[in-house]
């Protein structure tokens, strides 16, 4: 049977995981809003608005994904900080 979490466990929810989830989210939710985006004008360089609203949204996501990264990583560290304090008493 698992221990109960201590004092010194990190919950596995916690708001860098959250935040990294939603930075993840808004890329997928703003591509499948399609009614968003369904429209010709305004145009950028005759390109209509359709087309140039998802080639945007390519090195946007890619923001969105090095951010959620980050927030993992950090995390990450933390979660190990917590690991080694709580195994060196």
């Amino acid at each position: 049977m698992p221990e109960p979490p201590g004092p010194d466990s990190v919950p596995a929810v916690t708001p860098e995981r959250v935040l990294a989830a939603l930075a993840l989210l808004v890329p997928i939710v703003a591509m499948l809003w399609v009614t968003s985006y369904d429209k010709t004008d305004p145009e950028v360089g005759g390109v209509p608005f359709f087309y140039w609203y998802q080639l945007l949204w390519v090195p946007v996501s890619a923001v969105f994904t090095v951010a959620a990264y980050l927030l993992i990583n950090r995390d990450e560290k933390a979660r190990k900080a917590v690991r080694k304090a709580g195994g060196a008493r």
